[in-house]
């Protein structure tokens, strides 16, 4: 007999996915993994962490909108000594996926100094670079908006690791192609696309923020059509795996985006609304692709113009 074969199986650089699905940093907790089985996950992205413990903004700083999710976390997180002591033992025994640790630094010193460290532990497969930090180097201009400071930063690590060096892009740049460029020619092996969206809402009776630091970050269905294309314009100018995210809510969103050229799909604001999105969206995933007898590779980055 034919063995089965694994019609959502995808690569993500040097990881094999036994799903497309992963979860966007910050927005699955391990207790989540109590009811949604792991084998709907491709992988597992940890909060963003950074060298040194972040209380994050004070409160309030999440508002839910007509079409998303405000949020203004400020990268809260136990910093790079205590994840290593206390939450990555934890997530290396309770994990049967891929680990992907997400990290964030100020200078370009300071990401390498957590590459190296991280690399010493093991049960990590990839990481993912959140470059929407000010780069205190460059006059506090963020990493991700430049592309000559995101291809240096990559040339930096690229040589410190064998594990996927993954770079989380942000969409608030004029040429995302470029920027996701210039991350593959320093030496990324993925690209996760997109951060939040800027957004603010205020209370229209007394004029004052719904977040107490004004501007956040915006997340959610509404920024969907954004996401789609920031990831189409760069899947034409890049051969690196893309991890898409932004919006996508039901397998419906997430095979659009697979078209337009994504290799694996994220949920984030999804997991908030409805803990069982990630088996959701892989029974619909698969359901359309054994109904057309197709992988999922026969769809990515076959996008048409009607």
């Amino acid at each position: 007999m034919e063995p089965s074969v694994n019609k959502l199986q995808t690569s993500l650089g040097r990881i094999m996915l036994q799903s497309p699905i992963t979860v966007a940093s910050g927005t699955f907790a391990l207790d989540n993994l109590k009811i949604v089985e792991q084998n709907f996950l491709g992988a597992f992205v940890c909060k963003t962490i950074t060298r040194h413990p972040k209380k994050g903004n004070p409160p309030p700083r999440l508002f839910e909108t007509e079409a998303g999710l405000l949020n203004s976390i400020g990268l809260q997180n136990p910093g790079l000594d205590k994840f290593i002591a206390e939450d990555l033992p934890v997530l290396k025994e309770k994990l049967d996926v891929p680990l992907i640790v997400s990290f964030s630094g100020s200078s370009y010193a300071e990401f390498a100094e957590m590459l190296e460290t991280l690399e010493k532990q093991e049960g990590i497969a990839g990481y993912e670079l959140n470059v929407s930090c000010p780069n205190v180097e460059n006059e506090g201009i963020a990493f991700g908006v430049n592309p000559d400071i995101v291809h240096q930063l990559c040339k930096q690590l690229a040589p410190l690791t064998e594990r996927e060096l993954i770079v989380k892009l942000s969409p608030n740049v004029s040429d995302i192609g470029m920027i996701a460029k210039a991350a593959e020619e320093g030496g990324a092996t993925a690209i996760s696309m997109i951060n939040t969206v800027w957004g603010m809402a205020i209370n229209y009776q007394n004029g004052k923020s719904m977040l107490q630091k004004g501007i956040g970050g915006y997340s959610g269905i509404g920024i969907k059509p954004i996401a789609l294309a920031l990831l189409y314009q760069a899947a034409k100018v890049i051969h690196i795996p893309i991890i898409a995210m932004g919006g996508i809510y039901k397998w419906q969103d997430a095979l659009e985006f697979f078209w337009a050229g994504a290799s694996a799909i994220s949920l984030g604001t999804a997991n908030f609304i409805d803990p069982l999105a990630v088996q959701n969206v892989y029974a619909g995933i698969n359901a359309f692709l054994q109904e057309r007898n197709i992988t999922l590779s026969d769809i990515v980055g076959k996008y048409e113009l009607e």
